[in-house]
């Protein structure tokens, strides 16, 4: 046994002095190369998302893998990266530097600073791309993001953690209900990433300074990949605002992302896949378009409260062609989300804004996303909407009506003049409710539609002034009690005189 443990000795000395293993590098080369994105053979070992090192340490990510090449989109200056050019393999996942030092703050896809300042201190990385929650971890949505924009918070509910799309021509206020919805963050404790695909700057900067002006910086951050920019980056940019989301997220606070839009986005995708060669399907997209957007919207969860509680709510915007809802990317996109918010030209043209079409929008979370307030009010107006439109349509036909049907029309017509609101202007969810029960509880009956407007804003600067206790009451409480609405029949009948 002693000569077995001297021998045993002598191996492992012998191991101590051996020389270290030398550190192994996987060097491929450019095969291609046009429009941003690299062909690259050699690289045998690398995985889907990998970060390539190429000629003077510019960043690509790979993005295509065939049985010869590799394909990679380039994160700096393309121009420099000739056929012939190195590459290397570094193994790391692309990710994004995060903290809270990114809240109030404007960058790229990349953490790079757009706003001008100094890089904010990062805390640690988040990958971009992430399997999403399991259902095990997740709890049932029943809490709402409060939009303060009566006819979606009354009618068409957002809870926290859902899915909810919006959908409409371009110039119809779809970022209009995304920004207002997000000014109304300010005391609901909500954290809100704005993410711009595709968009002119101009419009960002217009969008910062409303955000600024109503003071809702410091709890948002602007991502943006402008269309000046590549398509890799505008290919990343909602990635990274959701790795920026579900950084907050895991420390469980609700968070709000607006991805403005998910059509440019596509295209970015599709014009990176027909570089690569890539068989082209409906309307020229790939065949894994699908996928783009579901593992992104997957990712919006409530979580339970094992695991923080925290909430991560999707709010993508898609542009259609005069209101085809039927192409491919809304389709896709509808069959993925938990509802929808149709905006239509002609309602816009009408003047009715925001141009909400009630009756193809819906919430598929409903009323368990509301107040309990809201809850008591929206049930009637709901009704009340359902008949007017069943019964307007009818009326252009019929030249006598009864008295009951003249009562309806004109119930139903108030109802929908009230859902009529100024952009930039949300409501807290005791307005919401005092002009919502003004309407159902027919105290607009006998006014005009011009005098209906009047009437409203009266109603709102009394429960911003006199009657402020009333609306605190309502705000706390989540809750319209019957001295509550004796109170409001009150301040309708004795304070507003039209």
């Amino acid at each position: 046994m002693r000569l077995i443990d001297q021998y045993l000795k002598e191996i492992e000395k012998k191991i101590a002095k051996a020389p270290k293993t030398p550190k192994v590098e996987e060097i491929g080369e450019v095969v291609e190369s046009k429009d941003g994105v690299v062909l690259l053979s050699g690289l045998d070992n690398v995985g889907y998302g990998e970060i390539i090192e190429l000629e003077d340490k510019t960043p690509a990510f790979v993005i295509d893998m065939t049985e010869e090449t590799v394909g990679a989109v380039i994160l700096g200056d393309f121009e420099k990266i000739t056929a012939g050019s190195k590459a290397k393999a570094t193994g790391r996942q692309l990710e994004i530097p995060v903290s809270e030092g990114v809240l109030g703050r404007i960058i790229n896809p990349l953490g790079d600073p757009l706003d001008g300042k100094a890089p904010y201190r990062e805390k640690k990385s988040y990958p971009l791309e992430k399997v999403a929650p399991g259902v095990v971890y997740r709890t049932s949505v029943n809490k709402p993001i409060q939009t303060g924009i009566k006819a979606i918070d009354a009618l068409i509910p957002i809870g926290r953690g859902q899915r909810e799309l919006i959908i409409g021509d371009r110039g119809t206020g779809k970022t209009t209900l995304v920004t207002d919805t997000i000014i109304n963050q300010k005391k609901e404790d909500v954290i809100c990433v704005y993410c711009a695909i595709g968009q002119k700057n101009s419009k960002v900067a217009l969008i910062i300074d409303l955000l600024k002006r109503n003071h809702a910086v410091d709890f948002t951050v602007v991502l943006s990949a402008s269309a000046s920019d590549p398509v890799s980056l505008q290919y990343l940019a909602p990635y990274a605002a959701c790795a920026i989301g579900e950084y907050f997220l895991d420390q469980g606070k609700d968070v709000l992302v607006a991805y403005d839009d998910l059509s440019k986005h596509a295209w970015a995708y599709r014009q990176i896949s027909l570089i690569l060669r890539r068989p082209a399907g409906r309307e020229a997209y790939p065949g894994d378009i699908f996928y783009l957007h579901s593992r992104l919207l997957e990712r919006a969860c409530k979580l339970d409260e094992k695991r923080g509680g925290g909430s991560l709510t999707a709010l993508p915007i898609v542009e259609t062609l005069e209101g085809d809802v039927s192409a491919y990317i809304p389709t896709n996109i509808i069959s993925i989300t938990d509802g929808q918010i149709i905006l239509e030209s002609d309602l816009f043209n009408a003047g009715m804004r925001p141009a909400i079409n009630i009756g193809l929008s819906v919430s598929r979370v409903g009323s368990a996303a509301q107040t309990t307030a809201m809850k008591q009010v929206a049930a009637e107006l709901k009704l009340d909407l359902a008949q007017y439109r069943e019964l307007a349509a009818f009326s252009q036909f019929e030249s006598e009506l009864d008295e009951e049907t003249k009562k309806l029309l004109n119930r139903g017509a108030k109802v929908t003049q009230v859902l009529k609101q100024a952009k930039n202007s949300p409501y807290s969810v005791a307005e919401e409710v005092a002009v919502i029960w003004a309407a159902t509880g027919g105290y607009l009956d006998t006014l005009s539609l011009e005098k209906v407007e009047v009437f409203e804003k009266k109603l709102i600067e009394l429960l911003r002034t006199s009657k402020k206790s009333l609306a605190d009451r309502i705000n706390k409480n989540k809750l319209l009690e019957k001295k509550d609405e004796e109170e409001l029949k009150r301040l309708i009948t004795q304070h507003i005189k039209l």
